[in-house]
């Protein structure tokens, strides 16, 4: 097994080549777009059917923002194969998207997806937001138990494109419509003009603006 490890935000997201439900997939294969990439604890388990299924209904959501989902865990292909069917059978829901094969647990290392202390042999519940160059960009780590909110990995995304785009910083619970954060000044003269730039300015550290 490959030792874990974390990755670290705006570094390059660590390479990977491997076997999933819709053939061999690697981090160059999703160059040029974002990735979700996450992982679930086991297959034909409830928390993971759930997250699957929301998943599933949000990849139209993530298609239209030029993002891909990508799913793994320590199963085989076959397990992951058996487990989406029965989804769609029991759910009536289709997984659109391929599923990484990880049973030397090396993607799962490379991403520090196991914990110890949460489990000896399973990934735990994280997601990993990858840019259009490779660069991790946010990761987010739930326990065994609780499942994820996929419209806050949507709202997530929608608020990091927004700030790449604009060079905004966004507000807790910012939605797509709402003021965005104005970059502080950084030096006493930009602190001195900002009252007349036209912001909705607080404090000279703290303006907002409409897009």
């Amino acid at each position: 097994m490959t030792t874990s490890s974390f990755p670290r935000l705006n570094e390059a997201a660590p390479d990977f080549s491997a076997l999933t439900t819709h053939g061999q997939r690697s981090l160059a294969d999703y160059q040029g777009k974002w990735l979700v990439l996450f992982s679930h604890p086991a297959d034909f388990t409830p928390v993971c059917t759930t997250e699957f299924i929301g998943f599933a209904k949000a990849a139209d959501t993530f298609a239209k923002m030029n993002c891909e989902l990508l799913g793994l865990s320590i199963d085989s292909v076959f397990s992951h194969l058996a487990w989406t069917q029965n989804i769609q059978e029991r759910f009536g829901v289709t997984i659109p998207f391929p599923i990484i094969e990880d049973i030397k647990m090396e993607v799962a290392g490379a991403y520090g997806m196991v914990h110890p202390g949460a489990a000896d042999t399973q990934a735990v519940r994280a997601t990993f937001f990858i840019d259009p160059n490779g660069m991790l960009r946010a990761m987010v780590y739930y326990p065994m138990s609780n499942g994820r909110s996929i419209d806050e990995f949507v709202r997530l995304l929608q608020a990091m494109q927004t700030s790449d785009a604009h060079k905004v910083a966004t507000p807790e619970g910012w939605a797509p419509g709402g003021d965005v954060i104005v970059p502080a000044p950084k030096t006493p003269e930009a602190i001195a003009k900002r009252a007349t730039e036209g912001f909705n300015t607080v404090d000279w550290y703290f303006s907002t603006k409409k897009l």
